[in-house]
């Protein structure tokens, strides 16, 4: 069993065109601050980053926001965060994530979204680190990712072992019993000299 006290959120500053995902990203964030489990994010205030840190806060939640200084127009800081940490870089806003955190999940977005998605799945990967990562798959929003994922499977590029590193949801309802119940995997290297 996992001890999980704050989650990173990966997920969208726009909120998209389906009106659904800033609802389920509210009650995302109602959830985990019902359950006493942190947020850390981004620090936007607009978007999913919005919706999200606002279900938690608007519940009595802890929410930490880290946004590069350069991003705080553009994304339009949260001033209602329990903390807001403002950093030089991108590479140092996912890394303050990465370490504040013992679970990622994603939520829908695009290319920003993706690239944190991938690096913190990468790492795991490469065994820097064994905590739950979680992509939330509302309404089919992923569909095509997880197909993507099966292709390199099949194509000899990806291990079934280490695509089971992702635990792909369709409901939020199942997010804290996957990361409190999550046995990180016992694949103990990424590449061996057998395996080329």
């Amino acid at each position: 069993m996992v001890s999980v006290q704050k989650i990173a959120i990966y997920c969208g500053s726009s909120s998209g065109l389906n009106p659904s995902f800033l609802k389920e990203a509210y009650q995302l964030g109602e959830t985990l601050a019902k359950h006493s489990v942190g947020i850390v994010y981004g620090g936007a205030s607009v978007g999913l980053m919005g919706a999200v840190a606002n279900g938690c806060l608007e519940n009595q939640g802890q929410v930490i926001g880290v946004i590069p200084t350069f991003l705080k127009r553009k994304e339009i800081e949260h001033i209602g965060l329990t903390e807001l940490i403002q950093v030089d870089s991108m590479h140092e806003r996912k890394r303050i994530m990465f370490e504040r955190s013992d679970a990622f999940v994603v939520l829908p977005g695009g290319f920003g979204t993706m690239e944190e998605f991938f690096e913190v799945v990468t790492w795991s990967q490469l065994g820097l680190h064994n905590k739950p990562i979680v992509l939330l798959n509302w309404n089919g929003f992923y569909d095509s990712l997880v197909q993507m994922f099966q292709t390199m499977v099949e194509s000899g590029f990806l291990k079934k072992e280490n695509l089971d590193l992702v635990a792909v949801l369709k409901e939020t309802k199942d997010l804290l019993t996957h990361v409190q119940n999550y046995s990180p995997s016992k694949v103990e290297k990424w590449l061996s000299e057998e395996s080329i």
